[in-house]
């Protein structure tokens, strides 16, 4: 793993929203996981869905914040991500993050017996949605799925599939990070704002 300065962190964040055809300057909003490429994009309403373009403050200690509000038309949907593009319509999909997503939360399992996630200070409470990123995660979760935080303990948590559900099999182990997930479902059109860091 690598690790990066906050200033090297900063360089990267301004590079991906330069005022270029790259640049991530256009939000979108997604009902699942959105992958590599953008799937799973919020479509229809009237009045209807459409990204909208967005303005990135400089970076500073590693982070960038939005300089305004981004604020879409939703149909009756479920949205769970944001992702971010450089144009308004078809375009490079650049990278998404999950919808009210906290700081990301690093984790280790290092016991397949017990499934138990030791994750200091993760602040995460039973019943949270939580997502989890990785190269090495452990067997038994997968990237951008969905999960539900339960046993709780100050350093410790365990993932089940469904709210209430039991403890996910951990079969091998793994590390990676964990992130809060905040969805949000519209019985009927409504609207939804994004004022997003990252």
């Amino acid at each position: 793993m690598t690790l990066f300065t906050n200033a090297a962190k900063a360089l990267m964040l301004d590079a991906l929203d330069e005022s270029l055809a790259a640049g991530a300057d256009f939000a979108s909003l997604h009902t699942a996981y959105p992958g590599t490429t953008g799937t799973n994009e919020v479509t229809g309403g009237s009045p209807a869905y459409a990204r909208k373009a967005i303005v990135w403050a400089g970076a500073t200690a590693g982070s960038k914040s939005l300089t305004g509000t981004a604020v879409f038309d939703v149909p009756a949907v479920s949205v769970g991500w944001v992702g971010f593009w450089d144009a308004v319509t078809a375009g490079n999909f650049l990278f998404a993050t999950p919808a009210g997503g906290g700081a990301l939360k690093t984790f280790a399992v290092d016991d397949i017996a017990t499934d138990v996630f030791d994750s200091p200070a993760h602040g995460f409470t039973a019943g949270q949605q939580v997502v989890v990123w990785g190269t090495a995660l452990p067997t038994g979760v997968v990237q951008g799925t969905t999960y539900y935080a339960r046993d709780i303990t100050t350093d410790t948590f365990k993932l089940a599939a469904t709210s209430g559900g039991a403890a996910i099999d951990i079969t091998a182990v793994g590390s990676g990070h964990a992130q809060l997930q905040v969805i949000e479902t519209f019985g009927a059109q409504g609207r939804i704002q994004c004022n997003r860091q990252r």
